[in-house]
């Protein structure tokens, strides 16, 4: 289980300190999946950040019971000095996977061809995009931390990523940041609701759509 107790995030501004997130607290189990409503501004990519482990919380604690990702695309993951292909095989070295499957996962699910063996530092941001994706797909994880980034590429990867991520790994838990309301009805089971750093849960995900509408 991902348990989330009393997180709190602070930061320090020339304006004085700011409270992104006050005591947001919920845990998925196995195979749950929690759509994460709010508007811009709302905390929502900073409780991502700190699920996956990439920030430290002011207060609170994540008991990661699961085996997380980072956030879906994350790309400060990517080593930008390294090509797509030595991405690949430090992600399959670093999890204790086989390098050659990493790579034949990376290689085909990126469609990149011949710029996986360039420099990332020389993709255009689309590229590392279908880069990250892949990378992080191509390690099999209990939870995956999905920050609005399903609609990468054009319609036909589109499509790709969303049968990668909800039907392939159907059985996975999963965060869902998203603005498409019809992927909450359809896969999320409760959904949370972001605003001025406070939250609201709720197995209602009608409700929670018909609150962050009016937000």
């Amino acid at each position: 289980m991902l348990r989330v107790v009393d997180i709190v995030k602070r930061y320090h501004t020339p304006i004085g300190e700011r409270t992104i997130l006050d005591g947001i607290s919920f845990d998925i189990g196995v195979g749950e999946k929690i759509g994460v409503l709010g508007r811009n501004g709302s905390g929502k990519s900073t409780l991502m950040k700190i699920l996956g482990g990439v920030e430290i919380p002011s207060a609170g604690s994540v008991e990661r019971g699961l085996f997380m990702s980072w956030p879906l695309a994350f790309s400060g993951g990517i080593e930008s000095n390294m090509t797509g292909i030595s991405n690949a095989r430090f992600i399959a070295r670093l999890y204790g996977k086989c390098e050659e499957d990493v790579i034949a996962f990376v290689d085909d699910f990126a469609e990149l061809g011949r710029q996986l063996y360039v420099a990332v530092r020389d993709y255009s941001s689309g590229m590392r995009m279908k880069l990250a994706f892949a990378l992080t797909l191509a390690i099999e994880f209990e939870c995956f931390l999905i920050d609005e980034v399903i609609a990468v590429g054009d319609h036909k990867f589109h499509r790709k990523c969303y049968d990668a991520l909800f039907v392939e790994r159907s059985h996975s838990a999963m965060v869902l940041i998203s603005h498409d309301t019809e992927i909450m009805r359809r896969f999320c089971a409760k959904a949370l609701v972001l605003k001025g750093g406070r939250s609201y849960l709720t197995n209602d995900i009608d409700l929670a759509i018909d609150i962050y509408r009016t937000l």
